[in-house]
C-alpha cells in the first residue's frame, strides 16, 4: 500500500504497531493470520484478507467477522489461490459472496514469456494447473477416499449418548522444535445409535512431554475409555511418555502393519455408509482426509490427523475376526 499511495496522503506509518493513518483520518491496521486472538475486540468498516487458503488458523476469519460491524455496509475482500480448504468453501458459499477469478495468463504483460511457456507445458490441463494457473476451485481430489460433500452431509452439532470414547495418537517421531510433522491426536466415540462421532482434534506440534499432557488432558476431559497409540515411532517410549503425564492412563499400542491407505479404506467406507459424523468442523483434519487417495496421500506433509482418526474409529469398531476360507472347504 505504501508503494502505491502518494506520499502526501500518508500522515503516519508505525511498523511496530502495524498501523497506517492517512491525511484524511482513515486508519489501517495490519494483522497476522496466525494470531486470531489479536482480532478479538477491534471493529472495522473494511478488510482485505490475502492468501486465505494458506491461513494456519481458520479461527482468524471468524474473529475478523465478529468485528466487521462499522458503517452501513462493511465488506471484506479475500484474495487467494482457490485451494479447496473448508474455509475457502465456506467463504464461497456465504450468501451474497461475489467470486471474481483471474488466471496467471491475465497478467502475461508483466511476466517473462519463457516462464509462461514453461508453466503451460508443465501444468496446463492438470488439476494443479487448473487451481494454480486458472483459479478454479476444485472441490475434491479426484478419486479421494473422502469428499468434502460426504463429510458435510453427515456433520452434526452434538453427539447422542456415547457408549465408548477413545483418544487416538499418531506420534510423528519429532521433538516439537524442529518443524517436523504434527502429532495427530483425535477424540472419537461410538454412540448408543451404533454410529461413530469425531469429537475433537487435539493435534499439536509439541515436545513429547507437551503432547503427552495434551493426550492426558483430552482423556480426562472426555472421560475416555482408552488411549490408542501407534507404536511404530518409539514403541515403549510412546507409552512411557504418556504414563509420565498420567501413570493410570490405559494405553493400547497398535502396530501399523499395513499402509496408510489400506488402513484408511475401511474407515472411509463408514462415511460412505452414513455411519460416521463430525461434531463440528475440523478444517485441518478434513483437508487431510480429502487428500487421501488409493494411490497415496497427495496433501502437504504427513496425514497425521487422518492417521489418528483411522486408529480411533478402528478401535471403536472392535476387534475384527478373520476366517480361513480354505479350512472351511
Amino acid at each position: 500500500m505504501l508503494a502505491v499511495l502518494p506520499k502526501a496522503c500518508v500522515e503516519t506509518y508505525n511498523r511496530s504497531l502495524g498501523e497506517l493513518i492517512l491525511w484524511n483520518g482513515s486508519r489501517y491496521k495490519t494483522y497476522s493470520a496466525s494470531e486470531p486472538e489479536r482480532l478479538r475486540g477491534p471493529q472495522h468498516h473494511r478488510a482485505w484478507c490475502d492468501e486465505v487458503a494458506a491461513w494456519p488458523e481458520a479461527d482468524t476469519w471468524d474473529q475478523l467477522m465478529f468485528g466487521m460491524r462499522l458503517g452501513d455496509h462493511p465488506q471484506v475482500v479475500a484474495t487467494t489461490t482457490p485451494k479447496p480448504t473448508p474455509l475457502i468453501r465456506r467463504i464461497v458459499r456465504t450468501p451474497g459472496a461475489m467470486v471474481t477469478r483471474g488466471s496467471t495468463f491475465d497478467n502475461a504483460e508483466n511476466l517473462p514469456e519463457g516462464a509462461l511457456l514453461r508453466l503451460r507445458e508443465r501444468y496446463e490441463g492438470t488439476r494443479l494447473g487448473r487451481q494454480e494457473l486458472f483459479a478454479e476451485l476444485l472441490e475434491d481430489v479426484q478419486g479421494a477416499l473422502w469428499s468434502a460433500g460426504a463429510i458435510d452431509g453427515q456433520r452434526v452439532r452434538g453427539a447422542p449418548d456415547l457408549r465408548r470414547i477413545v483418544v487416538a495418537v499418531d506420534p510423528s517421531g519429532t521433538n516439537g522444535s524442529d518443524g517436523g510433522d504434527d502429532i495427530g491426536i483425535i477424540v472419537a466415540g461410538k454412540g448408543a445409535d451404533d454410529r461413530y462421532y469425531v469429537l475433537e482434534d487435539c493435534s499439536c506440534n509439541l515436545s513429547p512431554d507437551g503432547w503427552a499432557r495434551r493426550v492426558a488432558d483430552a482423556y480426562a476431559r472426555w472421560e475416555a475409555d482408552r488411549v490408542v497409540a501407534e507404536k511404530n515411532f518409539g514403541g515403549a517410549m510412546v507409552e512411557s511418555v504418556m504414563r509420565t503425564a498420567n501413570k493410570d492412563l490405559p494405553v493400547k499400542l497398535v502396530t501399523a502393519s499395513r499402509g496408510k491407505i489400506a488402513r484408511a479404506e475401511p474407515i472411509a467406507a463408514l462415511y460412505e455408509q452414513g455411519k460416521a459424523s463430525h461434531v463440528g468442523t475440523f478444517d485441518a483434519l478434513e483437508d487431510q482426509m480429502c487428500a487421501m487417495t488409493p494411490a497415496g496421500y497427495v496433501g502437504e506433509g504427513s496425514p497425521d490427523r487422518a492417521d489418528a482418526l483411522v486408529w480411533a474409529l478402528s478401535e471403536l469398531q472392535g476387534p475384527r475376526r478373520t476366517y480361513d476360507l480354505r479350512a472351511a472347504l
